[in-house]
């Protein structure tokens, strides 16, 4: 893919997370029922890692980082790797960090995230 196609790949994916983004933060997902239900959750009982994460984006939103974290702590902390990641595939991060894209994004960091969440997702559930 060229370069040119990977940035309005980008900015096409920006002005979509932008129009997501001001979703959550206009309707509050506990009081609007267009926001959808885990399926994990309805079927087991228990938290999956991503539980309550449309909750924390609307109070990371408004600012409100306590309740986010109350929320779904993960979420809280994965938001800025995300975003680092998406800034480095489609806006010319890696040939400007290339050595932040190995550490970060690189085989043994795919493990360790993939861990913590694993650790999350039964810790949260104790």
């Amino acid at each position: 893919m060229t370069k040119t196609g990977k940035i309005v790949i980008g900015a096409a994916i920006s002005l979509l997370l932008v129009a997501v983004a001001f979703m959550f933060y206009l309707f509050d997902p506990e009081e609007m029922a267009v926001f959808p239900r885990c399926p994990f959750l309805l079927a087991t009982g228990y938290e999956c890692p991503g539980c309550g994460s449309q909750r924390a984006i609307h109070d990371m939103l408004h600012l409100d980082l306590k309740n986010a974290f109350s929320q779904n702590a993960l979420i809280l902390f994965l938001s800025p790797y995300l975003l680092f990641g998406f800034y480095l595939a489609f806006f010319n991060g890696k040939h400007r960090f290339p050595k932040w894209e190995k550490l970060l994004f690189g085989k043994w960091a795919a493990i360790f995230v993939i861990s913590g969440i694993m650790v999350y997702w039964v810790v949260r559930n104790l």
